[in-house]
């Protein structure tokens, strides 16, 4: 597919603010919204309607043995008292819970409860089921260049590819 990325001349009367509707970043944005809201639907009809999109936050930057609170922030780019707020949501919704680092007792690690680890397979199967229907609507060698472009473009942002994922760091 050939086809690259055109900005729209601004309507007339809209000369100097018509970029806000038709920049990149804003595309990106709107399709993050969908694929999140669709996941966040289906999570919701397999039983699993407690939770918002800000939770993922704290979900996908959490690994399976556990991580500190402060580890959890920065892979999130939130401050420790926010990602903190997020960590007492997913408790009281019996998602996660925080113990001792065996590594280090003074230290605290976040991990998935039981009802958390099974909440997380309901979400890798909602995002599985949201990447094939977007794989559907948008062709195939569409959705393979938007993985491609999109992997090498935020790479060096993917805070769980930067060799920090161990519970402990």
């Amino acid at each position: 597919m050939t086809a690259r990325y055109q900005r729209k001349a601004p309507p007339a009367g809209q000369t100097g603010t018509a970029w806000r509707h038709a920049n990149i970043g804003r595309l990106l944005n709107n399709a993050v919204r969908r694929f999140e809201s669709r996941v966040l639907e289906l999570m919701a009809a397999s039983g699993h309607g407690e939770t918002r999109i800000a939770h993922v936050g704290l979900t996908r930057n959490l690994d399976v043995e556990g991580t500190r609170l402060t580890e959890l922030a920065r892979r999130a780019s939130m401050s420790k008292q926010a990602m903190g707020e997020l960590v007492d949501q997913c408790s009281e919704l019996g998602l996660v819970a925080r113990g001792a680092d065996p590594r280090d007792r003074r230290a605290r690690l976040v991990r998935f409860t039981p009802a958390g680890l099974s909440w997380l397979e309901a979400f890798r199967d909602a995002v599985d089921v949201a990447e094939r229907e977007m794989r559907a609507e948008l062709g195939k060698a569409a959705m393979d260049a938007i993985v491609q472009g999109l992997s090498v473009y935020g790479a060096r942002f993917d805070a769980l590819a930067d060799g920090t994922s161990d519970s402990g760091k």
